[in-house]
């Protein structure tokens, strides 16, 4: 009871009350029972309750009906052969138009980087004036999950949701163009240098959004689909994900 009448020990918890008793008291007691005593005595200090400031948000099951309502995003790696180094490309797909809204390519990858094309690809569709922004979905990746791409989620009014570990097909998209960018791209090069991987890899991205068909969108480009549904020449392709 001294202890707990004290100004300064009051405050302690019930392990260090319990490293005191031994020290000033020299009482052959352990923590557990100081424990018990305590939440016997009603004097148990009261546990701090994690506040998630930023929660999870799993993936939900969607209709996607026109453009930028909902966004993946994932990171490809690429390897310069020149330099015995990797490059990194991140992208955000549109699920319904299926163009590169914004793209990052460099040596490094990282939350920022992020955070950059995230606000590049708001400015490229007009979006912070309206009131409706898109979802954006992306697996578990530390750049995905960083308390700073959550705040600029926040800052920039967007919703983002995660897929479940395991489940690449809930990012069907973003790796649908991963398989093409492989495929179509990085196998038909070997890059000597990082400049040289730079400007093939943005010529393949201008390529696939203005003249690359799809069969998904009429054998469009993702491009041309825009045009058409703008002018009402082709009716828009519902997307369930």
């Amino acid at each position: 009871m001294e202890l707990l009448a004290d100004e300064y020990t009051s405050v302690y918890g019930y392990r260090k009350l319990a490293k005191m008793l031994r020290r000033e008291h020299r009482l052959v007691i352990n923590k557990k029972k100081v424990y018990r005593l305590c939440k016997k005595m009603n004097v148990l200090r009261p546990q701090r309750k994690l506040k998630i400031k930023h929660p999870k948000r799993l993936a939900n099951n969607r209709v996607v009906t026109a453009s930028n309502q909902l966004w993946e995003t994932d990171i490809k790696y690429g390897w310069i052969e020149g330099e015995q180094r990797f490059f990194f490309l991140m992208s955000i797909i549109d699920v319904f138009d299926r163009a590169i809204v914004a793209y990052h390519h460099g040596l490094s990858c990282e939350a920022r980087d992020l955070v950059q094309i995230t606000q590049e690809a708001l400015m490229k569709r007009q979006l912070f004036d309206k009131a409706n922004r898109p979802v954006i979905r992306s697996d578990n990746g530390p750049q995905f999950i960083s308390h700073r791409f959550a705040a600029a989620c926040e800052r920039f009014e967007i919703v983002h949701e995660r897929i479940p570990p395991k489940t690449p097909n809930k990012n069907a998209h973003i790796e649908s163009f991963h398989a093409i960018l492989e495929s179509e791209c990085y196998q038909r090069h070997d890059f000597e240098s990082y400049q040289q991987a730079y400007e093939i890899v943005s010529g393949f991205i201008h390529n696939y959004n203005r003249k690359r068909i799809h069969g998904s969108i009429y054998d469009m480009s993702p491009y041309e689909y825009s045009e058409a549904i703008q002018q009402g020449s082709v009716k828009p392709k519902v997307i369930k994900v």
